[in-house]
C-alpha cells in the first residue's frame, strides 16, 4: 500500500463522516453559529459604547 493510497482512504473516510453529519445536523449548527455571531457583536458594541461614555466623562481616562 503506498503512501498515496493512505492519503485517499483517510481522506474518503474523513468525507464519508463529514457527509453523515451533514446529514443528521444539517444546517442548524451554521445558523446558530451565526445568531451567537451577532449576539456576541451586539452585547460588544454595546458595551464598547458604555465604556465609551466612560471615558468621555471622565477626563483622567485614555480616549
Amino acid at each position: 500500500m503506498t503512501y498515496n493510497e493512505i492519503v485517499n482512504q483517510i481522506g474518503d473516510g474523513l468525507l464519508w463522516t463529514t457527509e453523515i453529519l451533514f446529514e443528521v445536523v444539517g444546517n442548524v449548527f451554521n445558523y446558530s453559529v451565526i445568531v451567537l455571531g451577532f449576539i456576541g457583536l451586539f452585547i460588544w458594541l454595546r458595551l464598547q459604547a458604555k465604556y465609551n461614555n466612560e471615558a468621555k466623562n471622565d477626563p483622567s481616562k485614555i480616549k
